[in-house]
């Protein structure tokens, strides 16, 4: 078994090795409208995959995309759906399981329309304001994760082109909300729940105020938050603010005794300066304070559509 061989690696590899020629050979008709790739759930489609992960879902595999029936109709489909059950269930030493992982198949034949759909309510990858607003931002990281084999109509890779980064205003809209409450949560209502001898409730600001925090980040580094049981890890890579992973961390993992507290917040009001610094540089506040409340109100005045602008701030916030 090649053990450091990466899930994204294994399944082009089985592609190219196995995929590839067999649409090339029974399928030489369809190819041009089929799209291969791998992305959306899974540790191994965001390169995260290692002897841990292993355990459930690991196999080789891929997905082949299917436009409509117009062009693909459903018998071709079943005879490619045949074709890819036939593909060796071993390779480089990993089997593919027999029973199906929670949630249904992440590898095989799939309706282009129907995968979108499923996964962010919309075929063609237009969203509305709305959309966008309330779209749990884990969706969009899994739909612009992992990587394109193939694309013959080139519709999959357009998809995930428009679904790449936020537009302006909801990007604005989304870090308006989570600046309010990284203000609300740690410049404000930590040391007040300790006053009131409240550990618990202070325990859960602090937790809030480092889940604020980390969806800023992402959203001033314009990368998707995945799933968050890899929040971290993504966020330690990002180009901009990564070091406040390490400060996040430590917010969450330390107790709120009286000795600790006023660490914690100089570390809270640490973290909202190194923030307010990147919205200064990247142009989208004008406020000149150490006040985050005062931050997110001019992130949010500086949102083009008077719709979304006038919009409750924390209307972004999911």
């Amino acid at each position: 078994m090649e053990s450091g061989v990466t899930g994204l690696e294994l399944s082009e590899s089985y592609y190219r090795e196995f995929g590839e020629p067999m649409l090339r050979e029974q399928f030489p008709e369809l190819l041009p409208q089929l799209a291969v790739g791998l992305f959306g759930s899974g540790s191994e489609c965001f390169g995260f995959d290692d002897e841990v992960s292993r355990d459930h879902d690991f196999e080789p595999g891929f997905c082949i995309f299917l436009p409509g029936e117009d062009i693909v109709d459903r018998r071709q489909e079943f005879l490619l759906e045949r074709a890819y059950a036939k593909l060796p269930k071993e390779y480089m030493g990993f089997t593919k399981p027999k029973m199906q992982p929670v949630g249904g198949p992440r590898h095989g034949v799939f309706r282009t329309s129907e995968f979108f759909r499923e996964k962010i309510g919309t075929e063609d990858g237009y969203l509305t304001a709305t959309q966008w607003l309330t779209m749990p931002e884990s969706m969009l990281a899994e739909i612009t994760n992992g990587k394109m084999f193939y694309d013959g109509p080139g519709e999959v890779s357009g998809i995930r082109e428009r679904l790449s980064t936020y537009p302006a205003d909801i990007r604005r809209k989304r870090l308006a909300g989570n600046l309010l409450l990284m203000a609300q949560s740690g410049q404000y209502n930590y040391t007040r729940c300790l006053a009131h001898g409240e550990t618990g409730a202070a325990a859960l600001a602090a937790a809030e105020f480092v889940k604020s925090t980390m969806q800023t980040v992402f959203l001033l580094n314009q990368v998707y938050e995945p799933y968050y049981k890899w929040s971290f890890r993504t966020m330690r890579a990002l180009p901009k603010l990564s070091l406040l992973a390490e400060l996040c961390e430590y917010l969450i993992t330390t107790d709120n005794a009286e000795e600790q507290a006023e660490s914690k917040y100089d570390v809270m009001e640490g973290i909202a300066a190194d923030v307010i610094d990147e919205l200064l540089d990247q142009g989208l506040t004008k406020a000149d304070c150490g006040d985050l409340e005062k931050h997110a109100y001019s992130v949010n005045d500086g949102i083009e559509d008077a719709g979304i602008r006038n919009l409750h701030i924390l209307a972004g916030v999911n």
